[in-house]
């Protein structure tokens, strides 16, 4: 085991960078979707809603998205305010909907998407395919890890036993 501080190992540098890389790439997803009045929160709202036709629950959502169901609510309102999705029943159950994606919706997307994937390509510029698999491989990785270290965390009783 390394004794040395943590704040002196390549670990806890590689973990800082890949916390300070992800709050880059938010905060230029900011200023990419103002065009268009979007947050980035909305905008992958929208995506997942093109990815599925026949609509998703507000908890699908909010796992697929890994938020929490209320700040689903709140995504969802202000997307069917500007008429981009809208709620329908169900079939199966009568007290629960779907969100589904509308033509607005899916119009607005297909402005997005040809400059939302160029800006995409050029953030992996100079990083070669194998780079990227290896990403992928470390990033799965680390994140199993920190779920269990999230299970080990005081508060997280309920996951424990479940």
């Amino acid at each position: 085991m390394d004794l040395k501080a943590p704040h002196t190992t390549s670990r806890y540098e590689a973990l800082l960078q890949l916390l300070s890389t992800a709050d880059v790439i938010w905060n230029v997803s900011r200023l990419f979707f103002q065009e268009w009045d979007l947050s980035p929160s909305q905008f992958n709202v929208l995506n997942l809603l093109e990815s599925n036709p026949e609509g998703l629950s507000q908890t699908d959502l909010g796992r697929q998205l890994i938020t929490h169901r209320s700040n689903v609510t709140g995504l969802v309102d202000r997307l069917e305010k500007r008429g981009l999705v809208r709620r329908k029943e169900a079939t199966d159950d009568r007290r629960a909907y779907r969100v589904v994606l509308t033509r607005k919706g899916s119009k607005l997307l297909r402005r997005i998407f040809p400059r939302y994937y160029q800006k995409a390509d050029h953030v992996w510029n100079g990083v070669s395919g194998g780079q990227i698999c290896d990403l992928l491989t470390a990033l799965d990785h680390i994140a199993r890890n920190a779920a269990d270290v999230a299970k080990k965390l005081p508060g997280n009783e309920k996951k424990r036993s479940a």
